[in-house]
């Protein structure tokens, strides 16, 4: 071995000790809690003044910073200010005897790690440690056991799976684990991966075989997209409440999961369930599903002027707003009501700005585009695929534009206004990565998730197809037309330039065919606090 591999070897043998820095001018009287955090394997420098701590920082790096604040010299709010210029990252904790409101204030005002009365005894010496300098590796380590301990039990409960709710439960878990297990660095999100791939194997072959029975005995299908308003909307408007209904394209629980902290400041939830989105998992026909009230076979029956068909170039959601005024009409009520769609922030501050004169209404619906918008954005921007580069990025991107969105305060300024709020979706996304050949004609559809045409090719193995489409009230633009769903992570490719599009569409976001992350999507009711 040479030399060099050899010493870079040595070094990740030596344990690196944990250095702290504790700066108090009765430091003889602190010499057992020394001598207590030296058997715990923790390097220990003293000073007796704020000067020489001061001094050490600017020489030496420390993990953690203990200072007294009642010191001769410098106090130790002085001391922290100084440290924090010369580094703003080391966590300090502040030590007093004194118990005055206003030095606890400044104190965090000054945002300390940590504030401790004097007396301390060494379990809380030792439990501040724990928190600022090892609760990453302690929470991904308890993290890590937990899951593996229940890696087989969910493995059984996915086997096990037998109805609609039990995916439910299922798919809730897996997401749980896979929201904690983003915030350890210790490879286990690997085997999350796998179990989800499973998972989604098993949910097809759910679908397969329950799908089509839901729409020829309905009384076994789940909550659906044309079953929003009537089972949940129109009876909050029935006893009186104002509600505004607010529907984010392409949102997934995952999603809300990460938003739903920044709502919790303003809102209670109220309930907090996921619903069966209706295949295609797409615009065209889930979210014109949910504002008609109706299947898409339905809308093109009773509509035909309000339903846009495959080949038409016009947009597949221009109708929603009469849409939706069908449904209030077939269910005779009279609600007045406001309908907005928002794309960008400048449309988003316009609603915020129209607040005050919507006030009256009884109902308020908002389409909220951004997310769409992003998923797009990330296929055809390298840029943006470089910023989402997988599940966890694309989550934290989410995060990020609500966060410092006009968005956010739309939602705050309706919780100020006492709304009851419900938030949902039409559909999800997943990520696809697998490349699955179809042959078609030019009038097939272009979604990379679901093919619809009279004269398609494919491996029936590979998709879930739909001969007769009328029997899961969707609408066949040719006497002969079928649709055929992806499932999993798989997407449609065409033989011509099959590796171009292999590779170019490969670890992007899609949506209209069969996954968990597609199909079972949240459902919030929200009241303000």
């Amino acid at each position: 071995m040479p030399f060099r591999g050899l010493e870079t070897k040595l070094r990740r043998l030596i344990m690196r000790r944990d250095r702290i820095l504790w700066a108090d001018d009765e430091m003889d009287l602190l010499r057992p809690y020394i001598l207590f955090l030296e058997e715990k394997g923790y390097e220990v420098i003293t000073a007796t003044n704020g000067k020489d701590a001061v001094e050490l920082c600017q020489k030496e790096s420390f993990d953690i910073i203990f200072l007294d604040e009642n010191m001769p010299g410098l106090s130790g709010l002085e001391t922290l200010a100084l440290i924090k210029d010369i580094d703003p990252n080391v966590p300090m904790v502040m030590i007093t005897k004194s118990e005055e409101e206003n030095i606890m204030n400044m104190a965090i005002g000054s945002k300390i790690a940590d504030y401790l009365t004097k007396p301390v005894n060494p379990s809380q010496i030792l439990l501040t440690l724990k928190k600022n300098i090892h609760q990453k590796e302690i929470v991904s380590e308890h993290t890590t056991t937990t899951y593996q301990s229940q890696f087989g039990r969910i493995g059984m409960q996915i086997n096990d799976t037998l109805t609609y709710e039990d995916w439910v439960e299922v798919y809730k878990k897996l997401v749980y684990w896979e929201l904690e297990l983003a915030e350890t660095d210790n490879g286990m999100d690997e085997m999350l991966r796998m179990q989800k791939t499973e998972a989604n194997n098993i949910f097809t072959k759910f679908i397969k075989k329950n799908y089509v029975d839901w729409f020829e005995h309905t009384e076994k299908r789940p909550l659906m997209s044309p079953d929003l308003f009537k089972t949940k909307v129109f009876p909050l408007l029935d006893k009186g409440e104002k509600v505004f209904f607010i529907l984010v394209d392409n949102f997934r629980y995952d999603q809300w999961k990460i938003i739903r902290e920044l709502l919790n400041e303003f809102y209670q939830i109220i309930e907090e369930e996921l619903y069966c989105s209706m295949l295609p998992t797409a615009t065209q026909y889930a979210r014109n599903a949910i504002f008609s009230g109706l299947l898409p076979l339905q809308i093109q029956q009773m509509f035909p002027d309000l339903w846009i068909e495959e080949e038409d170039e016009e947009g597949k959601n221009i109708f929603e707003n009469d849409l939706l005024q069908t449904q209030f009409k077939r269910y005779r009520k009279n609600y007045t009501y406001s309908y907005h769609k928002v794309s960008d922030s400048a449309s988003c501050e316009r609603l915020i700005g129209q607040l005050p004169r919507i006030d009256g209404n009884q109902l308020n619906v908002c389409v909220l585009n951004f997310i769409d918008m992003l998923s797009h954005a990330r296929t055809e921007s390298k840029m943006m695929r470089e910023l989402a580069n997988d599940e966890q990025a694309y989550r934290s991107l989410t995060l990020s534009w609500f966060k410092h969105s006009a968005t956010y305060e739309l939602f705050k300024e309706i919780a100020h206004r006492g709304y009851k709020v419900i938030v949902t979706t039409d559909h999800g996304t997943i990520q696809v990565n697998n490349a699955i050949k179809v042959i078609g004609d030019k009038h097939t559809n272009v979604n990379l998730r679901y093919k619809v045409g009279r004269n398609l090719s494919y491996n029936k193995k590979e998709v879930f197809e739909v001969t007769q489409p009328e029997k899961i009230g969707l609408p066949s633009p040719n006497v002969s037309s079928a649709y055929i769903f992806a499932t999993n992570d798989d997407f449609f490719a065409y033989p011509n330039n099959y590796n171009y599009y292999a590779g170019y569409y490969k670890n992007t976001f899609q949506h209209g065919g069969i996954s968990l992350e597609e199909m079972l999507i949240p459902l919030i009711v929200m009241q303000p606090k």
